[in-house]
């Protein structure tokens, strides 16, 4: 675990991940006023990137990172194989369309790591 923020390496990675794939799907399928993504959690300053979203992905942004700071799991498996998700339903399937418009994109653009989270 990391002393100055408390996260593991997986969880700081997951975060990092989270945030790049809204804001790629904010700035891909949104159009209109976008503000910067602000974030209050002391133990996130340094690990989520200056982005910029709209309204709608703020929030969903916001829902995920609480989300995963507080999964219950360790390891913490794929969201989409969890027993007990605790994403509620709106918002599930928000995140699905996030990550699969996400993931494909850059997977397209030539990140062939990322095809490792499809077959998982």
């Amino acid at each position: 675990m990391s002393i100055a923020t408390g996260l593991s390496r997986k969880e700081k990675s997951d975060i990092r991940i989270l945030v790049r794939f809204v804001a790629l799907f904010c700035r891909e399928k949104h159009e209109g006023e976008k503000k910067p993504f602000a974030i209050e959690a002391p133990r996130l300053k340094g690990v989520v990137a200056a982005v910029e979203l709209c309204p709608d992905c703020t929030k969903l942004l916001k829902y995920g990172l609480s989300m995963r700071l507080r999964c219950p799991h360790d390891p913490k498996p794929p969201c989409k194989r969890c027993d007990a998700p605790c994403y509620r339903q709106e918002y599930r399937e928000q995140i699905r369309q996030v990550m699969r418009f996400s993931g494909m994109h850059l997977v397209k653009r030539g990140r062939l790591d990322l095809l490792y989270h499809y077959v998982r």
